[in-house]
């Protein structure tokens, strides 16, 4: 029974935590205070539920706990003459939350965490962490900034919401533009840290379609920018039903009568309505390429004229290393391996730091009959995923 519990504590935290904390922290606009007060929840539900069983709504029954907590704190600072509001922390208004009653407030959250008077270095780890709960070591390490520094960045951020009393609500339409680029940013990064896990593809596809449901009519570059962002998670999420975690297989090798085809269509509608708005932005050219291998499944070919076009785009919309590095990549399987290289080496130096750099070095350079050794290593030294490590080590073992 105590692992059944451990198992259903750990699934709510996965699945949960930012909807519940956010239903805690709208009346009082204390994200803190809302944390300490969950946190004691799943701390008494790992000592409870191995006794008592799972409850069956094992939401209802956090949120139950963490608001009478939350009671027990406003009533102790106000036995401290701590001058309190009533129609915040007199209680009342927490014995009407039931989590499945009551609608999704984690896109408030989001704008609140993307508020301008917070710093806007701040705005997408303060999501990350509110709202999807991942740590601070855990997006310190994807922003490359150290665990504490971003800790502290965090804590700030929060006492910036209290004291500033930035209230949990949708802004106005004029206020939201400013806003919708940072919570489309959180959401991709969120599933982009979760990449390897697949843990939040549901719950991140889910905030998208809900992020393009809100952006306001007339605004055709956000709205574009949301549908393509869902439309990117979905057809990414597709492919993870052919992944095997012991074992990694690329792309090109993956059996693609094991993508999920109703995500694929989900990301496909969620594309043609980005498309119906006229404007092109990254998370559609990223799903535009999803959309192409996806299409595999269909035709069984890899369109590769129409990836280095998108690709193409891609490096001049918005530019990055990985998209660079994808562009080679497809570029050799059109020209040949060394043209694949000679794009790989026209990057800045800034890509010898860079895992997918060396990595498409090795197996270009292999293809192309080069001494790949020294390429190969340095991609394994820089790789933290044991499986492909073990496949990027057996690549080498053959040349």
């Amino acid at each position: 029974m105590a692992v059944a519990a451990d198992q259903a504590a750990s699934a709510v935290a996965r699945t949960s935590y930012g909807r519940l904390l956010s239903l805690l922290a709208a009346a009082s606009n204390d994200i803190a205070a809302a944390e300490d007060s969950l946190a004691d929840a799943f701390e008494r539900a790992l000592r409870r539920w191995p006794v008592d069983g799972v409850p069956d709504s094992p939401d209802a029954w956090l949120l139950t706990v963490a608001r009478n907590r939350q009671r027990d704190r406003w009533r102790a600072a106000s036995s401290r003459d701590v001058e309190l509001d009533n129609d915040i922390h007199g209680g009342s208004h927490l014995d009407d939350i039931d989590p499945d009653a009551i609608g999704d407030r984690r896109l408030e959250l989001l704008l609140v965490c993307a508020h301008p008077a917070i710093s806007p270095a701040a705005h997408t780890p303060l999501m990350l962490n509110t709202v999807l709960g991942f740590t601070a070591t855990q997006i310190g390490t994807a922003f490359a900034v150290p665990p504490t520094t971003m800790a502290a960045r965090l804590t700030r951020a929060k006492k910036r919401i209290k004291a500033a009393h930035i209230p949990f609500r949708i802004p106005d339409r004029e206020a939201l533009p400013g806003r919708m680029q940072a919570v489309t940013e959180a959401i991709y990064g969120a599933y982009a840290i979760d990449w390897n896990v697949g843990e939040l593809g549901a719950e991140a596809l889910q905030l998208a379609e809900l992020l393009a449901e809100l952006a306001p009519d007339g605004d055709n570059a956000d709205r574009a920018e949301a549908h393509g962002l869902a439309a990117l998670i979905s057809l990414s999420s597709a492919r993870l039903a052919a992944r095997d975690p012991q074992r990694y297989v690329p792309l090109t090798q993956q059996d693609p009568q094991a993508w999920d085809a109703d995500l694929i269509e989900n990301g496909r509608r969620h594309l043609a309505a980005a498309h119906r708005l006229g404007m092109v932005g990254r998370f559609q050219l990223e799903a535009a390429i999803s959309a192409v291998h996806c299409a595999r499944r269909d035709t069984g070919v890899t369109d590769w004229t129409t990836l280095r076009s998108l690709y193409t785009t891609l490096r001049e919309v918005a530019p990055t290393l990985g998209g660079q590095v994808a562009l080679a990549a497809v570029v050799a399987e059109i020209d040949g391996p060394e043209a694949g290289v000679a794009i790989l080496d026209r990057i800045g130096e800034s890509a010898r730091r860079f895992q997918p750099w060396w990595a498409a070095r090795a197996l270009l350079l292999a293809r192309a009959g080069s001494d790949a050794t020294a390429a190969y290593d340095k991609a394994i030294s820089l790789t933290t995923d044991p499986a492909e490590r073990r496949y990027l080590a057996e690549q080498r073992a053959r040349v």
